[in-house]
């Protein structure tokens, strides 16, 4: 009986010991205050000399800059992008820096990107071993960096760790100092309406034509700040991101007959655009109470209807701006006029396909 007793005794031991840490796990979830409108004391960096209790910079305040210089080819033939980028990077910071990490957006649409794992975890009752298959990924996708070079010339050390690459310097980048260097990829390009995803292309069957948006497309730098170091955090498809402010000149290559939106300022409009389209485009920069139609739909339309085998490279700039993204198809419509801003006058333009329309 007493054995009994003490067995008894032990299993309900056993069975408190296993309570208490979901006890305490309550308790600690009720002691949270989840309120809006809580203080965020414990949730916010230190106040120091580069950031100051209100969250306005300090006397000390400073951020990395990045600037881009880069070549971008689109291939319509086989919907894949090669580029290439000269890469200056500015170190404000009071740090000495013996490595730079770059982020690989790309990579998430790779074979062997952790993506792809996170969505095979999820199993409901109605999933077979037949659907699993089919969850395996089929595209071809992620960067081919093809190199890593300094500014002579001389192959850099990199590693790739799935959407992060870090690049390791030669010598300490000292603070206030700058380092160039150059980086090489290319990559297939996501159907984004069979896959998803901000960036890739739309395809029209009528007249095989091919629409592309394009984002996350280059090797960038990551953030380092004083509060938080690298941000390195892997990328699993989405979120957002944290980047540098930098100056950018890009020349992107197109089929001739294609018209590309970006950001930025187009600077050499004569070469990319027929007189048609300049005398429009020039009056859209003076016209603030229409848009200015400068591609109508009937002559889109009949552009879609003929492919040119001929080339074209627009350039553009932008300057302190954080990312860079681009639009490119035969098919667009496009219209433009300025919206004033203070003493700004930016140009609103839209570009979009007769479907949109």
């Amino acid at each position: 009986m007493n054995l009994s007793i003490k067995t008894l005794g032990l299993a309900l031991g056993i069975i408190a010991l296993s309570i208490a840490p979901f006890q305490a796990q309550q308790e600690e979830i009720s002691r949270t205050n989840t309120n809006l409108f809580r203080q965020l004391g414990t949730e916010i960096p230190t106040p120091n000399v580069y950031r100051t209790a209100s969250g306005a910079p300090g006397h000390e305040y400073w951020q990395q800059q990045v600037d881009y210089d880069m070549r971008i080819t689109l291939d319509d033939n086989t919907q894949r992008i090669d580029g290439s980028e000269v890469i200056t990077y500015t170190n404000n910071s009071p740090d000495e820096l013996r490595y730079l990490w770059l982020q690989l957006d790309q990579n998430v649409r790779a074979k062997a990107s952790d993506s792809h794992k996170i969505r095979e975890s999820e199993w409901s009752d109605s999933e077979s071993f037949r659907t699993v298959r089919k969850l395996e990924p089929t595209f071809d996708g992620g960067f081919n960096i093809e190199s890593v070079k300094d500014e002579s010339g001389r192959a850099l050390s990199y590693t790739i760790i799935n959407t992060m690459m870090r690049v390791d310097l030669p010598r300490s980048l000292k603070s206030g100092s700058q380092y160039k260097f150059s980086v090489s990829w290319w990559y297939n390009i996501n159907n984004r309406m069979e896959i998803g995803g901000r960036s890739g292309y739309e395809h029209f069957e009528e007249n095989d034509n091919y629409l592309y948006t394009i984002a996350q497309f280059f090797p960038r730098l990551a953030v380092y700040s004083d509060n938080e170091g690298w941000q390195n955090k892997q990328f699993l498809g989405s979120g957002e991101f944290t980047v540098c402010f930098g100056d950018y000149r890009v020349a992107i290559t197109v089929p001739s007959d294609h018209i590309v939106a970006s950001t930025g300022e187009l600077i050499n409009p004569k070469t990319v655009l027929t007189s048609k389209q300049r005398k429009r485009f020039e009056l859209a920069k003076t016209t603030t109470d229409h848009p200015v139609v400068i591609v109508t739909e009937e002559e889109a339309r009949e552009t879609e209807k003929t492919k040119e085998k001929g080339l074209k490279t627009w350039i553009f700039s932008a300057d302190n701006v954080r990312d860079f993204g681009f639009a490119t198809s035969r098919k667009f419509i496009w219209d433009a006029m300025v919206v004033p801003v203070g003493k700004y006058r930016p140009m609103a333009m839209s570009f979009y396909p007769k479907e949109g329309n």
